[in-house]
């Protein structure tokens, strides 16, 4: 029972950690403000 709740226990914090990667992993990079693209249509 005991070896039960330990597997359980480091698959929930496995998880928790691959979900919070996940997340990461998903959140569109932020371009620093003074970081302009000048397009010259001239």
């Amino acid at each position: 029972m005991l070896r039960f709740l330990k597997y359980l226990l480091i698959l929930l914090i496995l998880g928790t950690l691959g979900l919070w990667g996940y997340s990461y992993l998903l959140e569109p990079e932020t371009a620093p403000i003074n970081e302009t693209i000048q397009i010259d249509a001239g």
